[in-house]
């Protein structure tokens, strides 16, 4: 009998002791929270700036690793989303404006959190992590955020304008453009309002606040309903991109007399006359001149509201950490940060996005993983990293497999030795800035008839002087492709037909980082034998280019 009993016993330990293993190993697998901020620069207190008030941003990068040279696959919404989250480069998925639904060109691809649903994890996201509608509902998230009724029982917000008059400007002017162009004169980007409005409303009276807390509220719904189940949870930010829209307390946060405006305001001397486009991103706003330069009086005020919505977004981003704290998931979640793009606040000239410049190419990104080591935490590297690389670096911090369509490295060897030798080139590309509309789409009727004729003909008699008998409207409008290597020394920018395999390059671009951190002057015609190293080097491709690992 006390043998049975023994025996019994031993069953009863060994099955408990089972039960604690499992447990165990539920928890092993951390989750992930990502959250995408959509035209945000490296303008963040954590990142050097003097003015920018970013203390939650500030905050992570304290208790994480930072990236101070992390590089975006294409300068503009669609196809660098698309490319960091399937992990394949722009022209590998046939994504290189923004009007091409990836899983349409890509039917079979897996995207990251596809893969992570495939391997046990409940995806969802609020707010914008792909483009617009190329949102990829069926295959990318296993469940939907909790319905509005589950948050409040107050009405769910109107977002966009809350003024009166810039209201009705707004609705008379896109009224006006689809009549005369139809229905995608809105989707090429005419009939605005003004290019800011701060307003004294609540922060989730505006969409990134409420999508905040439409985040926070999902949260609290998978952690009652399955609190075992790892989670992918995507915060995406829309501001700060135009229109900038916030709580005026973000724009009383600054001084304009602490703003200074852009150093460069001339492109590179010598630089590619199409690498640069004419502002068209915010010129279409009511508000802002459709020719001529913008006055220094009107760029402070621009800066100024950029700053605003940089602000409002790091409040979110704190609230939606906290959340996070108070959850006691924090200890077992992967927090990763990071902009589609950078944006061009008066720099070389011009405002926006869409070049194949430093500016435009170069974003933060900051991550912090459970049982980071202590000396790490804090730390900046310098090594080079791509958007494409965060596809491999996740699966690869969960234990997850990469699909053998991934282009990226993961690079989380950097997150226990941050002074590694690294990648030795990163690429980004953009199809002629000068002849595209800012979504990387060739000019429509609408854009070439309205008032930014007289720009478009302005630019294009430059590409002309500049290019001689090279110049051929078909190829330059439709074909010419602007790839840009960034090693650590150069920017190395190769124009060519990207539509015709192994064709020779048309004009060079060559800028020495180290003694010209602002790209001011293309050196290339001084130095052939650099162009003509860095173009074997280009020449290798991303492929060739790697972190060679032992």
């Amino acid at each position: 009998m006390r043998y049975a009993q023994l025996i019994l016993l031993l069953l009863f330990i060994s099955s408990c002791q089972s039960q604690k293993e499992t447990k165990k190993e539920i928890k092993k697998k951390p989750n992930i929270l990502f959250i995408a901020v959509d035209d945000l620069r490296p303008e963040l207190g954590t990142y050097g700036s003097k003015i920018a008030i970013t203390p939650n941003i500030d905050a992570l990068a304290s208790n994480g690793l930072q990236f101070n040279n992390a590089y975006c696959q294409e300068a503009i919404c669609s196809p660098s989303r698309a490319s960091l989250m399937t992990g394949a480069r722009p022209e590998s998925i046939s994504v290189v404006e923004n009007f091409t639904y990836f899983r349409d060109a890509n039917p079979d691809i897996v995207t990251l959190p596809q893969q992570l649903w495939a391997n046990g994890y409940e995806t969802v996201h609020t707010g914008k992590i792909y483009h617009g509608k190329y949102n990829d509902p069926k295959l990318s998230w296993s469940r939907k955020p909790v319905p509005h009724s589950q948050m409040s029982a107050s009405k769910k917000p109107k977002f966009g304008f809350k003024l009166p008059e810039n209201i009705k400007l707004h609705k008379e002017n896109s009224a006006a453009m689809v009549a005369k162009y139809g229905e995608n004169a809105l989707r090429n980007g005419l009939g605005k309002g003004p290019a800011y409005e701060f307003a004294d409303y609540p922060d989730n009276e505006y969409e990134d606040g409420y999508n905040t807390d439409l985040a926070i509220a999902t949260l609290k719904d998978m952690l009652n309903k399955n609190p075992n189940k790892p989670f992918f949870l995507g915060l995406g930010m829309k501001k700060p991109h135009l229109d900038w829209q916030a709580p005026k307390k973000y724009w009383d946060m600054y001084n304009e007399d602490d703003i200074k405006l852009a150093q460069q305001k001339q492109g590179p001397k010598d630089g590619a006359a199409m690498g640069l486009h004419a502002s068209f991103e915010l010129r279409a706003r009511a508000d802002i001149p459709k020719k001529g330069d913008i006055t220094d009086e009107q760029a402070i005020k621009l800066k100024h509201a950029y700053l605003a919505c940089v602000s409002y977004i790091d409040a979110q981003i704190g609230r939606m950490l906290k959340a996070l704290e108070e959850s006691g998931q924090r200890d077992n979640t992967i927090v990763i940060l990071w902009s589609d793009h950078g944006w061009h606040l008066g720099d070389m000239g011009i405002w926006g996005k869409a070049t194949n410049y430093e500016i435009a190419t170069r974003v933060p990104l900051i991550i912090n993983t459970p049982n980071m080591p202590k000396e790490i935490k804090g730390k900046k590297t310098d090594a080079l990293v791509e958007l494409v690389d965060m596809y491999p670096t996740l699966c690869d911090l969960v234990d997850v497999a990469v699909p053998n369509t991934v282009e990226g490295q993961s690079f989380k060897p950097l997150l226990s030795n941050p002074n590694l030798d690294w990648k030795k080139a990163v690429f980004s590309q953009f199809p002629t800035p000068a002849l595209r509309e800012w979504a990387a789409n060739p000019l429509s009727k609408g854009m070439k008839e309205t008032s930014f004729g007289p720009l478009i003909e302005e630019v294009e008699e430059k590409i002309k002087k500049q290019q001689g008998d090279k110049w051929n409207r078909d190829l330059f409008e439709n074909k010419l492709m602007g790839y840009s290597m960034r090693t650590k020394e150069y920017r190395f920018i190769v124009w060519k037909d990207y539509k015709t395999k192994n064709a020779k390059p048309i004009f060079i671009e060559l800028y020495n980082h180290l003694n010209d951190p602002n790209e001011t002057i293309n050196i290339a015609k001084e130095n052939p034998e650099i162009v003509k190293k860095l173009l074997v080097q280009f020449n290798k491709g991303w492929k060739g280019n790697l972190a060679q690992l032992n």
